[in-house]
């Protein structure tokens, strides 16, 4: 239903428009980094969502950064996403189970964490129905559009994530 894929020139426009647009509730303050930036930055952890189908029509994009561990193991990463609203509702969920199942399977990771404004109802239901839990709130921790922000830190593990689905 779902497929991640390497980001290429064609879905540049694509990705551009859905970061522009969705950029306040990706970024503070402090980043202004542009979608060529965050693909140079994050390469090759990030993707670009599309239906599992040959019309191969972008849906969204998920990264991930601020990974820890080494050449040998990795350990842990935050992970962002954006869905074009057309996708909006079960795809997204469907497309994060997936996407679980291959950062712990796949590449071995540990721990997936997720770092949300408090205000982000959508992400924050879309992070707890993959399985994601609330670790910390940490207050005043960066500036958004000029004021104090507060940030909600949500996290899974392999070894949850492992039992919920073999439930």
């Amino acid at each position: 239903m779902c497929r991640f894929i390497q980001p290429r020139t064609e879905y540049f426009d694509f990705l551009n428009h859905l970061h522009n647009r969705y950029n306040r509730y990706l970024e503070d303050d402090y980043n202004k980094d542009t979608i060529a930036g965050i693909i140079s930055r994050t390469y090759p952890f990030f993707w670009v969502i599309t239906e599992n189908n040959s019309s191969q029509i972008p849906a969204g994009f998920v990264y991930l950064e601020n990974i820890t561990g080494n050449n040998e193991k990795l350990h842990g990463a935050e992970i962002t996403t954006c869905f074009h609203p057309d996708f909006w509702g079960d795809f997204p969920k469907y497309c994060a189970k997936i996407f679980l199942k291959q950062c712990f399977d796949k590449f071995g990771f540990q721990k997936i964490k997720a770092v949300v404004y408090p205000h982000n109802c959508r992400v924050k239901m879309l992070l707890k129905s993959a399985g994601f839990k609330k670790e910390a709130l940490l207050k005043s921790e960066t500036m958004k559009n000029g004021q104090l922000q507060d940030i909600e830190i949500y996290s899974v593990y392999k070894t949850d994530y492992e039992v919920k689905n073999e439930n």
